[in-house]
């Protein structure tokens, strides 16, 4: 009886031992990740990331074979994201007004989108995806410091 209830402690012991060493290899790792979510960075701006990896899912399958069912299915989660980056904390760089304003446009912009695709007009719903890939751009611009009407797709 002895015997056996020492083996489980020393599983037990061992167990312990590994999942320590297991975080210890990660840590950095998660560590770095929340560090982020709290912390603003200076080359890192979430939002914008989030918002645009949507937009490439909904914007390029129309640019490049005027498929707008990627945009429909995304509407909703595009206005969550817009709305999510306007009213999150800016990084210094962009924390001006003419940035502020052109988020809040984006996110009316997105709102309205929603709508219009709840109608069903093709033309109205591609019209309003390219202006709203030109909106964030122009704050993707700012970002990156272009200025200089270059686009970077």
């Amino acid at each position: 009886m002895k015997v056996r209830s020492l083996f489980f402690l020393t599983l037990l012991a061992a167990g312990v031992l590994s999942a320590c060493s297991g975080k210890k290899d990660g840590h950095d790792e998660h560590g770095h990740d929340h560090e982020h979510e709290h912390k603003v960075s200076k080359d890192e701006w979430k939002e914008m990331d989030d918002f645009h990896t949507l937009m490439a899912d909904a914007f390029h399958p129309y640019k490049d074979s005027t498929n707008l069912e990627p945009a429909k299915t995304k509407a909703v989660a595009l206005a969550a994201a817009a709305d999510k980056w306007a009213n999150a904390p800016l990084p210094e760089k962009v924390n001006n007004d003419e940035v502020k304003s052109k988020l809040e446009t984006l996110k009316a912009g997105t709102a309205s989108f929603v709508e219009t695709v709840k109608s069903g007009d093709d033309k109205k719903i591609g019209d309003e995806l390219t202006a709203l890939h030109d909106q964030f751009h122009e704050i993707q611009e700012a970002w990156y410091g272009g200025g200089h009407g270059e686009h970077h797709h």
